[in-house]
This record gives structure tokens, C-alpha cells and sequence, in this order.
């Protein structure tokens, strides 16, 4: 196909010009159109990544987070009306004592994030003196914000927060006694079979993973250094992000999703279903689901769902369009170099050049 050769011609020129390294998986149903790989898993021995190099996944890690609470929604330990303060003793904090599962995963709960990113701050900041090897476990990371005022009452209305998921994670591991790593390995990525999904450690020695990079640059585009992002976030991956997985495993986990493998019939609907208005598009209105955003058009139908990440170093996403049975994957180690691509390749997707 004439436009799978186009965007792998166009990839391998960002490639060149060191503006992507990375993976892209395109596929139709069951079909792969396209699974290739780009640019250096680790720049200082030279080595490629490959189709089955394993990505931190930054916020993308919800997915497994959300699945994992579905499950127990499934069994009957939870539900989405559930108050979060029926197990986490937080009476001291500033959190509203309303705040239940729903609100959490939806985006509206109104808790303050550890870093506010929607206004300005930068989430490296936390680590300037603090340090980050610090925070391993997920119980290390409720000093970051719970005590920070909250920013309006839960159910008033939608804001991306990341520490929710904290929360979430928080909650499997009083339920199931397990730690939060622990419960999604066994029911998430063992129970799907994704063998190439994992929380590693940015201080372990791993095979097949790519290590994430930004650029430093003097003002000449000529000489850029490339720094590593092993100070810029936690060692290991928590619920609400840093999970490696490769584009394959991802496709895998949608597919298992959609098939009713994870939950019962009726909580895979609600799972795949949006949610919360939080923006509306020239022609198209935005809801946040139980993980995913979603994009619907004027008549009231999803075009697509999707879930992106993005850290210091690292980048993805992963969109569904419904209405051909398109999923599109890509990850990348390097900081910001998905965006420009998965513009213009989501575009010929909707334009149905694809």
C-alpha cells in the first residue's frame, strides 16, 4: 500500500535527522500494515532499536492500572461509587472524603497532582531535592500531594491528574495484599500473555530496552549532547506511570481488552465507553473514559479512542479508530518525537488514506 511505504518513508527521514527513534506498529484487525523499528535503543554503544525493544511507556502505564481496578469491580471488592476513604486512611489530608473510584478514573476527583502541569510545573522539579530513588513503593508518593489543597470538588468538573492512579494503586494493594507491581504482573500481563511487559528498573541491567534521551543543546544544531533521563522520575514504574512494554504487547493487551478476556461482558462496554466532557475540537467533542480520551464527532460517534504518555525522555501513544478497525501504536525514547508523526499519520488514518 502505497501510503504504509509513505509513512515509513517519512519516518526514516526523522530517523536521519535524529527527530525520532522509536517503534510504530499499524495495524487492521488482525492484519499488521506496518511494524518497524527506528534510530538507537542506546546511543553510546550504537545499539538499534528493534520491534520487540521494550519502551517505558510513561502514562500509558494507566491502562494496566484501570484494567487492574475493573477486575476487582468484576469480583465484587469494588465499585465505581465506591469512597476512596473506605480504605485509605486519609482524614488528615486535603482530599475531599467524596472522592470515589469513578472520580479517579475519570479525571474527576479535583485532588491536587505532585506536579501541576497543567500549570507550568515541571515534574522534574520534584526531584531537585528529593532523591528520586527515594520513591519506589507506591505508598512513597503520597507525601508529593495530598496535602496540597485541592483543586475544586470532586465531580465539578475534569482536570488530567496524574496522582489519582496513585490512589488507585493504592487501593489494589489493601484489596489484594499483593503489591501494586505484583497484582498487574500476575493478572495483567501474565494473564494476557504479554511477556514483554514489565516494571524494570532504570538502575537494573535488562534486555532489549531502550534507554530514554533528551537533547542539550548549545544553540547549535549541530552539536547536541544527549543526556539520559535516569534523574528525571521515580527508578521503577508505579500505577500511574513507567511501565516497559513493546508495540506488540500493547496491540495485544487493546485486542484482549475488546474481546471481553479481562472483565464480564457488561464492565467491557462500561470500560470502552467515554465518560466526562473535557474539550471540544473544531469539529469534534473530547471525553475522558475510565482511561482512554475520546474523540466523537457532531452525530454522536466515536472516531477514535486513544491513551499517549509523555515523560523526560520518552514518549507514546496508542489510537483506535472503530469505524475500520484501525489500532496505531508508537513509542519512542526520545522526548516529544512522537507528536509531529502521530499528527500527520492520524490525519491520513480519519482522511482514509490508510
Amino acid at each position: 500500500m502505497k501510503s504504509i511505504i509513505e509513512i515509513d518513508d517519512y519516518l526514516k527521514e526523522l530517523e536521519a535527522e535524529n527527530r525520532f527513534s522509536g517503534v510504530i506498529l499499524l495495524s487492521r484487525g488482525d492484519e499488521k500494515l506496518l511494524l518497524n523499528s527506528y534510530g538507537y535503543a542506546d546511543r553510546s554503544w550504537k545499539i538499534r532499536n528493534n520491534v520487540n525493544t521494550r519502551f517505558n511507556t510513561a502514562s500509558m502505564t494507566k491502562l494496566f492500572t484501570a484494567a487492574a481496578v475493573f477486575q476487582l469491580i468484576d469480583r465484587g471488592l469494588l465499585s465505581l461509587d465506591t469512597k476512596i476513604f473506605e480504605f485509605l486512611d486519609l482524614k488528615k489530608s486535603a482530599i475531599s472524603p467524596h472522592v470515589n473510584i469513578y472520580h479517579l478514573l475519570t479525571h474527576t476527583s479535583g485532588i491536587a497532582d505532585d506536579s501541576e502541569e497543567e500549570d507550568g510545573e515541571d515534574y522534574e522539579d520534584l526531584w531537585k531535592s528529593k532523591p528520586n530513588y527515594s520513591v519506589q513503593e507506591t505508598a512513597d508518593f503520597l507525601p508529593q500531594f495530598i496535602y496540597k489543597k485541592r483543586n475544586f470538588e470532586p465531580g465539578e468538573k475534569s482536570r488530567y491528574c496524574n496522582c489519582s492512579f496513585i490512589l488507585l494503586g493504592l487501593i489494589i494493594e489493601k484489596i489484594t495484599g499483593l503489591s501494586y507491581h505484583e497484582y498487574v504482573k500476575k493478572n495483567i500481563f501474565a494473564a494476557l500473555g504479554m511477556g514483554n511487559t514489565d516494571f524494570l528498573r532504570l538502575d537494573g541491567a535488562h534486555d532489549n530496552m531502550a534507554v530514554g534521551y533528551y537533547p542539550v543543546s548549545s544553540g547549535d544544531p549541530e552539536n547536541v549532547t544527549w543526556r539520559t533521563n535516569i534523574y528525571s522520575f521515580p527508578p521503577v514504574g508505579s500505577p500511574e506511570s513507567g511501565a516497559y512494554t513493546t508495540a506488540d504487547d500493547l496491540h495485544l493487551f487493546l485486542k484482549k481488552v475488546q474481546n471481553g478476556d479481562l472483565f464480564s461482558k457488561e464492565l467491557t462496554e462500561e470500560f470502552l465507553s467515554p465518560q466526562v466532557h473535557y474539550k471540544d475540537g473544531d469539529d469534534n467533542t473530547w471525553k475522558y473514559g475510565y482511561v482512554f480520551e475520546y474523540m466523537i464527532d457532531n452525530r454522536g460517534n466515536i472516531v477514535s479512542y486513544r491513551k499517549g504518555g509523555i515523560n523526560r525522555g520518552v514518549c507514546a501513544m496508542m489510537i483506535y479508530y472503530p469505524g475500520n478497525d484501525i489500532n496505531f501504536i508508537m513509542l519512542s525514547n526520545l522526548e516529544n518525537a512522537a507528536w509531529e508523526p502521530v499528527k500527520r499519520i492520524d490525519k491520513m488514518i480519519l482522511a482514509g488514506s490508510v
